[in-house]
């Protein structure tokens, strides 16, 4: 098997995020393609898969042992960061799965105030409330792209802890770094927030708002 044949554009992404010569935690491994990617392309000299349950982290030992990268990678049962210690990683993806639980894992984590850790993000869902989050508890977003895989959207976000927090505007929360206005992708990406917003606007009138204000965004320039 081969990790680098199922290493899609939402993981491709997360994989450029990575700091060259960075140790790696890939938190959600499944099946650890993304750590086999990384060290088999010399980007990472090593990794953790790490997964909350057996069976998933099953797969990624599978994945890592056929790669011959046992030596390399170590496949750990964790929830989150709770089994992982901060002198082993220093680059974390945490990807796919939703915004919330996200943010969740890094507040539960006492090391990811450390600024030289740096976090690779790729929400599911709730893109916003994960910006918000990583702005009210002191992280800087140091860089944003967006990608398309299977039909869908999706973002990408390396943050890293700097201890000043923020409460911007709330639009920044939907637009992060993104800039519509320069790369299409950024535009779906947006323009899809948009559209869930209107659908929030049936229930409350504010979302209508907030939605025209992110198509404005979209529009300028």
């Amino acid at each position: 098997m081969n990790g680098e044949q199922h290493l899609d554009n939402r993981l491709r992404l997360c994989a450029e995020f990575v700091r060259g010569g960075a140790r790696l935690a890939d938190v959600g491994t499944d099946h650890a393609y993304l750590p086999v990617w990384l060290c088999r392309s010399g980007v990472c000299p090593k990794a953790i898969a790490a997964d909350i349950n057996p069976e998933p982290l099953s797969r990624g030992r599978l994945t890592v042992e056929n790669a011959g990268l046992s030596g390399r990678i170590e496949t750990r049962l964790s929830d989150g960061l709770s089994e992982i210690g901060e002198d082993e990683a220093d680059d974390i993806v945490i990807a796919g799965m939703g915004g919330e639980l996200i943010a969740k894992i890094i507040g539960s984590c006492a090391y990811s105030k450390n600024p030289a850790k740096h976090f690779i993000l790729q929400p599911m869902t709730k893109s916003e409330a994960l910006i918000e989050w990583l702005c009210a508890n002191g992280f800087e977003i140091e860089k944003q792209d967006c990608c398309t895989a299977g039909g869908k959207c999706y973002t990408v976000l390396s943050v890293y802890y700097t201890g000043n927090s923020a409460e911007p505007d709330e639009l920044f929360y939907y637009t992060g770094r993104l800039n519509p206005r320069e790369n299409e992708t950024h535009l779906r990406f947006l323009r899809g927030s948009a559209e869930r917003l209107r659908k929030q606007s049936l229930g409350d009138a504010r979302f209508g708002a907030l939605a025209d204000r992110l198509e404005e965004f979209c529009n300028e320039g």
